[in-house]
Parts: C-alpha cells; structure tokens; sequence
C-alpha cells in the first residue's frame, strides 16, 4: 500500500470517528433531528479532524499530519 493510499485510509478514518463522536453527542444534547443532525455533525468533523498529506522528498514519500490542536506538523513515517 503506498503512502497516498494510507494518507486518504487515515483521513477517512478520523473524519468518520469525529462524526460519529458528533453526531451522536449533537443526537443527545441539542434538539436537532431530521436533515440538520448530520450536516451540522459533518460540518463540525470536517473542522475538528485531522489533516493527512503525503509530501515527496528524496528519501520517499512522507506522510504528515496537521490538526487544529497541535502547533507543529506531525511527520508519521519517517
């Protein structure tokens, strides 16, 4: 598996974990049902989750992750 292929595997993974987390503390603390309960739970994911990018040096490919609450870029495979 390359690095780009775990780059999109860990993005999916995290979105899907906040959204899930979101969704169903949204479902138990705010009134919102229906349509809005997901969009609103999407919306805060794709703020709260990580980023994963794959940058290319000359030793190969690196995989970093930059997230809203650390300062520094986390290199994953180094």
């Amino acid at each position: 598996m390359n690095a780009s292929t775990k780059s999109l595997l860990l993005q999916f993974c995290s979105f899907a974990l906040f959204f899930i987390v979101t969704r169903w503390l949204l479902g138990i603390f705010t009134e919102l049902q229906g349509f809005w309960l997901p969009v609103v739970a999407a919306i805060i994911s794709t703020v709260l989750a990580p980023q994963f990018k794959v940058f290319k040096t000359e030793k190969g490919e690196k995989i970093c992750m930059k997230w809203i609450f650390l300062k520094n870029v986390i290199i994953l495979n180094k």
